[in-house]
């Protein structure tokens, strides 16, 4: 079977949820044993990052300091030139060729045309309850482009129960078409150093409270800096917050909140980090902060879960879907909650240990093996 895959999000250098899932799947799909007797075409339009570098007479793209991805000669990438309108325009045109029996799209948007044959994954519909947290036209773009895709793939992947529910109730899709594949998570031992330049201490459990994610609304980055200001007003300790990521929508209001609390020396942004800065702040944080408001599965959970830092997260979604019995959880809203359990974390060992030891266990759940073979399996049916 020749499988098609549009890929682009898999190659970008500066890889978040969608772009890590992409990665993950594909590099983990090269590994199975069942898939070396189909053919798989990657698409993406542009030169992919180092294609100078060679390995098993194909390709090889350095990405994490743990990982590459290692192609076999089963797996072709054609670059297709486009500069607007990628998806709907270029890769609806490679489709008329009609070269590839399935179509995997890894992030929700089907092309105009497609195989009848397409498989498209939807990794939460947060724009449905949270409207005002998207950039107007980008909200419309998103109804649009998950309302067609759903209705037109043959089979749809939801990598959570809570985002299946949501598919069903927002756009009245029959369960049957729908399967549900959990994201992986894997567990890596490094020594990685903080960079100097964020000041942090490269010790463990050295009092700072570690938040991985876009900084904007829907992440509910107000509701963190707010919670962590009770914090440090009632319990008066030393302790920091560093936030990760990128700047997204309703940032500049997150920014003027920061530059006017009291504490605002105690708060780190970092932006954009890669894979070996990101892993060290996690080996050396007390815990992770992700009370969002609305997630379809929450990668950073399993993070935090198999780096042995106990995390906070919401009691919304599908959160507690993903953190099992390894996480605090807390109503997003309710601030004072949160810092009472930032200091429950740091003073009780007891706590902190019993969720630490959860964590290990509830992230040995989920496996990017696991998840490249059911999806392989659904691809072939």
């Amino acid at each position: 079977m020749v499988i098609g895959i549009h890929a682009i999000a898999a190659f970008k250098k500066q890889r978040t949820g969608v772009e890590e899932y992409a990665f993950q799947l594909i590099r983990h799909l090269a590994m199975l044993t069942e898939a070396r007797e189909h053919r798989f075409l990657l698409y993406t339009n542009s030169e992919i990052p180092n294609p100078k570098s060679q390995i098993l007479n194909k390709y090889k793209i350095p990405n994490k300091k743990f990982q590459t991805l290692n192609l076999p000669s089963n797996f072709e990438i054609r670059i297709l030139k486009c500069p607007i309108l990628w998806t709907q325009f270029r890769l609806s045109l490679e489709m008329l060729k009609k070269e590839c029996d399935v179509l995997f799209i890894p992030a929700h948007i089907l092309p105009i045309f497609h195989p009848r044959n397409s498989v498209a994954v939807v990794h939460g519909l947060e724009y449905e309850y949270f409207p005002e947290y998207y950039p107007f036209w980008f909200g419309k773009y998103l109804r649009w482009a998950t309302k067609y895709s759903v209705k037109r793939a043959k089979k749809i992947i939801a990598v959570s129960e809570s985002t299946k529910k949501d598919l069903i109730k927002f756009y009245g899709i029959d369960e049957r078409k729908i399967k549900v594949i959990y994201h992986g998570a894997e567990i890596v031992n490094s020594k990685s150093q903080v960079p100097n330049k964020y000041q942090i201490p490269n010790s463990k459990y050295q009092n700072y409270i570690l938040y991985i994610g876009r900084i904007e609304s829907k992440k509910n980055t107000f509701g963190i800096i707010k919670s962590f200001e009770i914090f440090k007003e009632k319990y008066k300790l030393s302790s920091k917050l560093t936030l990760v990521g990128s700047p997204g929508f309703g940032y500049e209001n997150i920014k003027y909140q920061i530059q006017n609390t009291k504490y605002k020396n105690d708060i780190v942004e970092t932006g954009y980090l890669n894979e070996e800065e990101k892993e060290a702040l996690l080996q050396n944080a007390s815990m992770m902060l992700f009370p969002s408001f609305c997630e379809g599965f929450g990668m950073p959970i399993l993070e935090a879960q198999a780096k042995g830092v106990p995390i906070i997260t919401s009691d919304a979604s599908s959160m507690p879907e993903v953190g099992g019995q390894g996480a605090l959880y807390v109503e997003p809203n309710d601030y004072n909650d949160i810092a009472d359990k930032i200091y429950a974390l740091l003073t009780d060992e007891n706590l902190r240990n019993d969720t630490i030891n959860r964590g290990y266990e509830n992230v040995k759940r989920f496996s990017w093996e696991k998840c490249a073979r059911e999806t392989l399996k659904i691809l072939l049916s």
